[in-house]
């Protein structure tokens, strides 16, 4: 009969079996080289190609346990080899990244959630810039391995076109290629393999009623105006490849109204009213339809039906799991929803069900904190 191990003792016993490889790591970790398959092998005995189809199959929450192996190893790991393995045979894992303002010291913070630990507790990222601590209005999102934070300004700071990226793999952070406009208070969302930022506050010598887009291969920016470029912006979804934003009252109507951006035309248009009129909170995309959480009376879930153009009430949230205000973000077919001092509530929108009219979720506890959460992202490794 052949044993069955724990995954813990498959780990030890590969970093046993590969003890003779072991090269000393340096004590602050740069960037990351491809991994160089002329060298030794990566699991002695074993071709690359099998040992790379072993490892990859590692669960993300040992990957800084295999970067310890030696060099090579975490080489490998921190590689767009590797997240390209994974992401072909479905072999990632999306972890929740939550940016908060600390009320107390007034300067924002980050955290991580793996929603697939048996803990499942907020961790702390390290290491923010310190330019960044004090500012307001920032972009903040992801794309491949790695998070971004752009733009901001503060009382004192005009907008600034500074942008920094962490590497979810080395856990580091550096400074990228700038904005082509200084902004802030922008729509700031992903498409095609690319960072828009859209619109908002800019500084006093640039031109707001623009967008910028970020090449990741080249670290390189683009920029476009269009006078229907809107400035007060709410919320921005990504929905059937174009991008959705929700702003602010006009000058000439107090209602809120929505437009769309469709890249092949590369123009804005209006969208249809009555979609706008129940986009009243933060948004999430989940197989292709929108939905709103709703915090003007309590906190109901909403989704937009794009065959009757109508809006649809999901549930209401019970008042003592929710403490709005809340983000949302999403990951495969469940919606978390993202309150003060990070209480987190779960909704599996294919499997919804009520109990005296409120919604049955999960909840992941809650930092002791009061912090406010500025937005989430999901990050895929």
């Amino acid at each position: 009969m052949i044993p069955i191990l724990h995954f813990s003792d498959l780990i030890h016993r590969i970093l046993t079996a590969n003890s003779s490889i072991m090269e000393p790591l340096e004590s602050d970790l740069k960037a990351c080289s491809q991994p160089d398959f002329n060298q030794s092998p990566l699991i002695c005995g074993l071709p690359d190609d099998i040992a790379l189809s072993c490892l990859a199959r590692v669960p993300r929450k040992y990957h800084t346990v295999l970067k310890c192996v030696s060099k090579r190893w975490r080489d490998l790991v921190c590689g767009e080899d590797w997240l390209s393995y994974r992401q072909k045979h479905n072999l990632v894992e999306t972890w929740i990244y939550a940016l908060c303002r600390d009320k107390i010291l007034d300067q924002v913070c980050c955290y991580m959630l793996d929603p697939s630990s048996a803990q499942r507790c907020w961790k702390l990222i390290r290491g923010i810039p310190t330019h960044s601590l004090k500012r307001k209005g920032m972009g903040f999102q992801t794309l491949g391995k790695k998070l971004y934070l752009l733009g901001g300004c503060g009382w004192s700071e005009d907008a600034t076109d500074e942008v920094y990226c962490y590497d979810a793999s080395m856990k580091t952070w550096s400074e990228i290629a700038p904005l082509s406009t200084a902004r802030c208070y922008f729509a700031c969302e992903v498409m095609h393999g690319k960072i828009y930022a859209i619109g908002g506050l800019g500084s006093r010598l640039s031109d707001p009623r623009s967008w910028d887009t970020y090449d990741p291969h080249t670290n390189s920016w683009t920029s476009e105006s269009d006078p229907n470029v809107v400035l007060d912006i709410e919320d921005s979804v990504v929905m059937d490849g174009k991008i959705y934003i929700r702003c602010g009252a006009s000058a000439v109507s107090s209602h809120v109204y929505v437009v769309v951006y469709e890249p092949l035309s590369c123009s804005w248009q209006h969208a249809d009213a009555d979609m706008a009129s129940g986009w009243r909170g933060p948004a999430v995309v989940v197989d292709g339809s929108l939905y709103v959480l709703d915090q003007s009376s309590g906190t109901k879930l909403m989704m937009w039906h794009k065959e009757t153009r109508d809006w649809i009430a999901v549930g209401r949230l019970s008042p003592l799991l929710t403490r709005p205000p809340c983000q949302l973000v999403a990951i495969e077919k469940n919606i978390y929803i993202v309150g003060k001092g990070l209480s987190t509530v779960v909704i599996d929108v294919c499997n919804v069900r009520n109990a005296g009219g409120v919604m049955v979720s999960s909840s992941i506890p809650n930092l002791t904190s009061d912090d406010d959460v500025i937005s989430c992202k999901s990050l895929s490794i």
